[in-house]
C-alpha cells in the first residue's frame, strides 16, 4: 500500500493544478445540486418490527382518512390574567382562530376546543388541534407560513398563542457559530503548530472544501432519502475533525522529509506512502465504525452513521489527493520560515529534548505508576455512568425560547404532566366475535389499573374492526412512572386476547422511547461484536500485532465509559449546567451511548494509528522495544496532540447549538476524545508497551504467513527506493522499569 501511495501523491504533486479543478469542480457541482434540492426533512423516528411501529403501521391501515402519518400542531391559546377563554372575547379569539387555521394548505381538520373538550378546568387555556393531510416532510412553505399568520394574528389584547407539533419546524442554525469556533481554534493551533500560515492554511482548505462536498451532497440527496438537518450536522461535526487531522499528519511528515534534504515532490510522495497509510486505516476504522450502526436496525441511526462515514471516506480522498496537489503549489512555503533558512540538511541534533520525548522517558522509567493513575482517573469519571437514564427528546427538552417549548410549558400546567405524552392504544378487533365489547373490555382493563388520569371512549373505523383509546398517564412523558404504566398496559395483552379475541398494541411518546431503548440494548453487543471484531483485524494488519490491537480495544473501552460518565454528570446529573448551557437536566437521549461507541471508536483509533505507527516503524527499522516508544512520542506526540485538540475545539464547538442532541454529542465526543487522546493514548499506551517490552510485537508464525503484509511503516517502500529512512534523535536507553 505505502508503494501505491507513494505513487499517488507524486501524480498528485506534478498534477496540482488538474487535481484543485477537479475537487473544486466536485464542490461546486454538489453545492449547486444542494441549492436547487428541497429543504432536509425533520427527523423522524421508525422502528421496524418494535410494538409501537406495528401500532402506527396498522393506524395508517385501518385509519387511511384520520392520516397517521400526517402532520399536527397544537395551537395552545391563553386569556390574559385575570380573564376566561371562555368568555366572550376569549370565544371571539378562538373562532377566528380556528377559521384562519382551517382556512390554511393541505389542512385535513382543526378541531374546535369548545367542541373537543379542549379547555382547562380553570377556564384560562384551550388548545387547538390541526390535522393536516400529508406528513411534516411534505408540507408545504405555504402551509407553514399560513400556521405561522394565523398564530401570529391571534396574538394581542394580552392573549397569548404558541403552537407545537411536528408541524412547526424547529430552527437549525447550520453553518453558524458552532464551526467557527471550530475553524478559529483549529486555525490557530495549526499556526502554533507549523509556524507557517501557508502550512496552517493546508489542512483547514482542504477540510473545508471535502466536508463542503459532503454536506452538499447530503443537501442534495435530503428529500430524496429522508436525511434530516441533524444528519448533515453530524457528518460535518465528525467530517470537519477527521479531515483536519488527517491533512495535518500528511503535512507534518511532508515537512519532516523535507527536512531530511527530499526535494519537495519527493517528500509529498513519501508522506503520502507513509503518514497516508496511517490515514487509510484510521478512516476505515471510522467508516467501519460509523457504517455499522446499520446493525442496530433503526433508520435515524443507520442514515446518520452511513452519511458520517460517507464524509469521513471523502476526507480521506482529499487528504491523498489535494494535499500533495496543496504541497505542489506551497513548496517549500510549507515550511517556517526558520525552516526554509536552513539549508537542506543541515538539520542539528536536539540540544534539549522534546517534550513527547522527555514524557515518554518519564512513562519508561514509571510504567506502573502512569498505567495505575490513568486507570483509576478514568474509571473515577465512569462512576456516574452506572445511574445512566435513557430517554427520547421532545418538546419538553426544546430550547426555553421556542415556541413549541412555550406550548408544552402551557399544555403542561394546564391540563396535567401526562398530557404532553398520551398513549394511543390500539385494539385490532378483526379476530373478535363482538368488537365494540372488546374495546370496552380494554378500556376497564386499563382504568382498573388505577394509574391513568383518563382513558377515553374507543374511536372505531368505517369498517368498524378497530378502534383506538387514548390514554392520559397522570406523569410526564420522561418519568418512570409513565414507563410502568405502558409496561402494565402491555402486560395485559395476553389476557385480553385469550378473553376477547383482540389484539392490543401500544404507541405513544413514552411507548417509542421504551421500544427505542430495548432495541438499542438489543444492538449493543452485535454491534460491538461487529466494530471492535472488523477494526482488531485492520489493526492487526497494520501492526503485525495481537497484543497492541487488544490494547487498543480495551483502551478504547474506559475512555468511552468515562466519556459517558462526563455525559451523565452534566446533561443528567445537572453539574456544570450553567456552563455548558444545559437548561433542563433530564435523561440522556436514547441513541447516545450507541452512536458514542461507534464514533468514539472510530476516532480512537485515529490516534492509535498515528502514534504507534511510527513506533513500529522504529522498531521494524532496528530500534529496540523502548527506543521505538520514544522514537513515536518525538516525532509523533507532538503532532498527535495538536490533532486532539482541534478535533476536541471542533467538538466543544457545537456545545453552543440550542438543538439538546447536537449540544450532547458535541460535549460527548468532545470529552471522550480528550480522555482517549490525553490520558489513554499518551499515558495508559506507552506504559502498556514499556511493560510488554518486544511481547507488544509479537504475532504467531503462522498467521504472519496468513495476514497479508499491507506495509504501513514503509518498509516495502525504503527498500524499492533503496534508502532508509532518515536520522532519527539519538535515545538514551530508559532505566529499569518500577514505581
Amino acid at each position: 500500500m505505502a508503494t501505491f501511495l507513494y505513487r499517488l501523491g507524486r501524480r498528485a504533486f506534478r498534477r496540482r493544478g488538474l487535481v484543485a479543478l477537479l475537487w473544486v469542480a466536485i464542490l461546486v457541482g454538489a453545492g449547486v445540486a444542494a441549492s436547487a434540492a428541497p429543504a432536509p426533512p425533520e427527523d423522524s423516528f421508525s422502528m421496524p418490527g418494535t410494538e409501537s411501529q406495528k401500532a402506527f403501521d396498522l393506524l395508517d391501515e385501518r385509519f387511511p382518512a384520520a392520516s397517521a402519518e400526517g402532520a399536527t400542531a397544537r395551537v395552545v391559546i391563553r386569556a390574559p390574567e385575570g380573564e376566561k377563554i371562555s368568555g366572550p372575547a376569549g370565544k371571539a379569539r378562538v373562532d377566528k382562530l380556528v377559521t384562519a387555521l382551517g382556512d390554511g394548505p393541505q389542512v385535513a381538520s382543526v378541531d374546535d376546543p369548545f367542541e373537543a373538550n379542549a379547555v382547562s378546568r380553570d377556564g384560562t387555556t384551550a388548545y387547538a388541534s390541526v390535522t393536516y393531510k400529508v406528513n411534516a416532510m411534505e408540507l408545504t412553505d405555504q402551509a407553514r407560513e399560513s400556521l405561522t399568520a394565523a398564530t401570529d394574528d391571534a396574538r394581542g389584547e394580552g392573549f397569548t398563542v404558541e403552537t407545537g407539533g411536528d408541524a412547526v419546524v424547529a430552527e437549525q442554525e447550520m453553518g453558524g457559530t458552532a464551526e467557527l469556533i471550530g475553524i478559529g481554534v483549529a486555525a490557530v493551533v495549526l499556526l502554533l503548530t507549523f509556524g507557517s500560515l501557508v502550512a496552517a492554511g493546508m489542512p483547514l482548505l482542504s477540510a473545508i472544501i471535502g466536508v463542503g462536498i459532503g454536506i452538499s451532497a447530503i443537501g442534495a440527496l435530503g428529500s430524496t432519502l429522508e436525511l434530516s438537518a441533524t444528519t448533515s450536522t453530524l457528518a460535518m461535526m465528525i467530517g470537519l475533525a477527521v479531515a483536519i487531522d488527517y491533512a495535518l499528519f500528511i503535512v507534518s511528515r511532508y515537512r519532516a522529509e523535507i527536512a531530511e534534504g527530499r526535494t519537495p515532490e519527493e517528500a509529498a510522495g513519501r508522506a503520502v506512502g507513509t503518514a497516508g497509510s496511517a490515514v487509510v486505516f484510521a478512516g476505515l476504522t471510522v467508516i467501519v465504525a460509523l457504517a455499522g450502526l446499520a446493525v442496530v436496525n433503526i433508520p435515524i441511526l443507520t442514515k446518520m452513521g452511513l452519511a458520517a462515514a460517507a464524509t469521513v471516506g471523502i476526507a480521506v480522498l482529499i487528504a491523498l489527493t489535494l494535499t500533495p496537489a496543496l504541497l505542489a503549489f506551497a513548496g517549500r512555503k510549507a515550511l517556517s520560515r526558520k525552516d526554509r533558512k536552513a539549508a537542506a540538511g543541515e538539520r542539528k541534533a536536539f540540544d534539549k529534548p522534546k517534550l513527547g520525548t522527555r514524557w515518554a522517558r518519564f512513562v519508561l522509567r514509571r510504567p506502573v505508576t502512569v498505567l495505575l493513575t490513568a486507570v483509576l482517573g478514568l474509571g473515577v469519571v465512569a462512576v456516574p455512568a452506572m445511574s445512566l437514564e435513557l430517554g427520547l427528546p421532545d418538546e419538553g427538552s426544546a430550547a426555553p425560547d421556542s415556541t413549541q417549548r412555550k406550548a408544552y410549558d402551557m399544555l403542561s400546567e394546564s391540563f396535567g404532566a401526562g398530557f404532553n405524552g398520551p398513549l394511543m392504544v390500539t385494539v385490532d378487533a378483526r379476530g373478535a366475535d363482538d368488537a365494540k365489547a372488546a374495546a370496552e373490555t380494554v378500556g376497564k382493563e386499563i382504568t382498573g389499573l388505577g394509574e391513568a388520569a383518563a382513558v377515553t371512549p374507543a374511536n372505531f373505523n368505517e369498517e368498524g374492526d378497530t378502534a383506538v383509546l387514548t390514554v392520559m398517564p397522570k406523569t410526564g412523558p420522561s418519568d418512570a412512572a409513565t414507563e410502568s404504566l405502558v409496561r402494565d398496559i402491555r402486560s395485559l395483552s395476553g389476557d385480553i386476547e385469550s378473553d376477547t379475541g383482540a389484539t392490543m398494541l401500544v404507541t405513544g411518546a413514552t411507548a417509542m422511547t421504551i421500544d427505542f431503548s430495548q432495541t438499542l440494548d438489543d444492538a449493543l453487543i452485535p454491534y460491538l461484536g461487529l466494530v471492535v471484531g472488523l477494526a482488531f483485524l485492520l489493526l492487526m494488519l497494520v501492526f503485525r500485532s495481537i497484543l497492541v490491537p487488544l490494547k487498543a480495544a480495551l483502551g478504547f473501552l474506559l475512555s468511552v465509559a468515562a466519556a459517558l460518565g462526563a455525559v451523565v454528570a452534566v446533561f443528567q446529573w445537572g453539574w456544570l449546567a450553567d456552563v455548558v448551557g444545559v437548561e433542563q437536566p433530564g435523561p440522556i437521549m436514547s441513541m447516545m451511548p450507541i452512536f458514542m461507541i461507534g464514533v468514539v471508536f472510530g476516532l480512537a483509533m485515529d490516534y492509535e494509528v498515528f502514534l504507534v505507527t511510527r513506533m513500529r516503524e522504529a522498531y521494524v527499522h532496528g530500534s529496540s522495544a523502548a527506543e521505538s516508544v520514544t522514537t513515536g512520542f518525538t516525532h509523533g506526540g507532538r503532532v498527535v496532540a495538536a490533532a486532539a485538540i482541534i478535533m476536541i475545539s471542533v467538538f466543544s464547538g457545537f456545545i453552543m447549538e440550542n438543538d439538546d442532541m447536537i449540544k450532547m454529542m458535541g460535549f460527548g465526543l468532545a470529552i471522550a476524545v480528550l480522555f482517549d487522546a490525553f490520558v489513554v493514548r499518551m499515558a495508559i499506551v506507552p506504559a502498556v508497551l514499556a511493560l510488554l517490552g518486544t511481547k507488544a510485537w509479537w504475532l504467531p508464525k503462522w498467521l504472519d504467513r496468513i495476514l497479508p503484509n499491507v506495509d504501513v511503516e514503509g518498509e516495502k517502500l525504503h527498500k524499492q527506493l533503496g534508502d532508509t529512512p532518515g536520522p532519527t534523535e539519538p535515545v538514551r536507553e530508559p532505566e529499569p522499569a518500577g514505581v
